[in-house]
């Protein structure tokens, strides 16, 4: 005998399957419509979203290491002032440090002009305190270029190693100031490059051409002549052909464009610092923080990546402050704050040859460069930071976040902590700065064994943490807003 169910539970059994299927169907239509949605405009929240690394991608080389770097949480930091203290870790790239950035710029825009060609044994030429010449030297190995990096016989000696580890040459100068003629670091690298060209193109002499420029240099050359020009230059667009192209690169013979040629890099005066970071640190910083960054803190050594990331950051937000942290020596806090470009050290009576000597390397000029003229419009406010604050920073980072980092680093993280209790920051407001370098290219400065510290002894400066523990405890006198001066 088989079952029959009763008129009641079918009927139950009915009403079942059709909420079932009803269900499913206005599942499938929420999510169809959804998806459609976002196809047609993608959201705010899709648009922003923090940079993704895939693991199963393949870079293309050593370049394709560089950018898309992490935001990092500067934990203890952050949780003593009650904000979001976050570093782009730069020291992550391939030649450690952001001016990777720069230099991978500087010459695919040489190669796009050209101005170089690779594996031609050709050179490039340039005057830094070490970390430029490293990226260029990385980058240009991996390009088919020889380098040549002139440098401060008082930088650390790890850097020296590493550039000659890249197969750089390198040249060791007494420091002077940029506005030095005889400030060799830039105006030999500047020279070394025209007479290198001279020499391999059979043209005109070095000591023939000008060497009072005030635009970026780049060199290009006919079957006659070197010649110093720049894309800003008026005439630069005047000697161009038909073809957009200009003299001395599309109506160059192949023999002279395959012969070996000199470029002088010029992070200081090249538009193609500004460019990397306007077009890559800025957008990836707006991203990684949803469009919600209040501050962007940045020290200025060339002023390129507080010119290029404050540009782009203000551009997508003019609320965004930019703050400067300059060391010791350097004239751009009273630049930013006063409006003249001056350092204590240079005041009546205590002016010394070599005012720009200090512990902290990367940051820090007493000259108004190109890039910096991009990068003084949007900054809002300056720090000055001594020595000691920069020592003591970084070795209060690496007790409390097990972070080693460069002078320069701890430089912009002593401005962050500044500029948060100045302006009563409290509520998990995001600030960034940028991790320049690591500190493994300051062991000789920056030793973590104080019985081993002499530089720091001599110095004068304490190898502790209490300066930043005092910052820390002892507020910066709030302000309800900067006013720029």
């Amino acid at each position: 005998m088989s079952w029959v169910p009763s008129p009641s539970t079918a009927r139950h059994l009915f009403y079942g399957v059709l909420i079932g299927f009803s269900l499913s169907f206005a599942t499938t239509s929420v999510a169809l419509a959804v998806r459609e949605r976002r196809r047609e405009k993608p959201s705010e929240a899709l648009t922003l979203r923090p940079i993704e690394l895939r693991s199963d991608e393949i870079l293309d080389g050593v370049t394709g290491l560089i950018g898309n770097t992490p935001l990092v949480r500067i934990n203890s930091l952050s949780d003593a002032l009650g904000v979001e203290i976050l570093g782009k870790a730069e020291y992550l790239n391939p030649g450690g440090s952001v001016k990777d950035r720069v230099a991978l710029r500087m010459i695919e825009d040489a190669e796009r002009q050209g101005l170089l060609h690779p594996y031609t044994g050709s050179r490039i030429f340039e005057g830094t305190v070490g970390s430029t010449g490293i990226s260029i030297a990385t980058i240009a190995r991996a390009r088919g270029y020889d380098t040549t990096i002139i440098m401060p016989d008082d930088v650390a000696i790890e850097k020296v190693r590493a550039l000659e580890a890249l197969g750089a040459d390198v040249e060791r100068v007494r420091p002077a100031s940029i506005v030095d003629k005889k400030q060799v670091c830039r105006n030999l690298a500047r020279e070394y490059a025209l007479h290198f060209t001279s020499e391999n193109t059979h043209g005109a002499p070095a000591s023939a051409l000008p060497l009072h420029h005030e635009h970026p240099y780049t060199l290009k050359h006919s079957a006659s002549s070197v010649v110093v020009t720049t894309a800003e230059d008026p005439e630069h667009d005047a000697h161009r052909n038909g073809n957009g192209m200009a003299n001395g690169h599309a109506d160059e013979s192949e023999e002279l464009r395959t012969k070996p040629r000199g470029f002088f890099a010029d992070q200081f005066e090249n538009r193609s610092n500004f460019d990397a970071h306007f077009d890559g640190t800025g957008p990836e910083l707006w991203r990684q923080t949803n469009g919600e960054a209040v501050a962007l803190v940045a020290g200025a050594g060339t002023g390129g990546t507080i010119a290029g990331t404050g540009q782009y950051l203000k551009s997508m937000n003019e609320g965004v402050i930019v703050a400067l942290a300059d060391p010791e020596g350097s004239g751009l806090y009273n630049k930013v704050k006063h409006g003249v470009m001056y350092d204590r050290k240079e005041s009546e009576g205590t002016k010394r040859r070599h005012q720009v000597d200090t512990v902290v390397e990367g940051i820090g000029i007493n000259r108004v460069t190109k890039n910096i003229e991009l990068a003084l419009p949007i900054i809002d406010d300056a720090f000055r930071i001594t020595d000691a604050e920069a020592v003591s920073m970084s070795r209060f980072l690496v007790q409390r976040d097990g972070l080693f980092l460069g002078s320069s680093s701890a430089c912009n993280l002593v401005a962050c902590v500044k500029l948060v209790q100045k302006m009563g920051w409290q509520n998990g407001e995001k600030v960034v700065t940028i991790l320049c370098d690591s500190g493994n290219r300051h062991y000789s400065k920056y030793s973590l064994n104080p019985r081993n510290d002499e530089y720091l002894v001599k110095a004068g400066i304490p190898n502790d943490i209490g300066l930043v523990q005092d910052l820390l405890t002892k507020p910066y006198p709030p302000i309800s807003s900067i006013t720029k001066i």
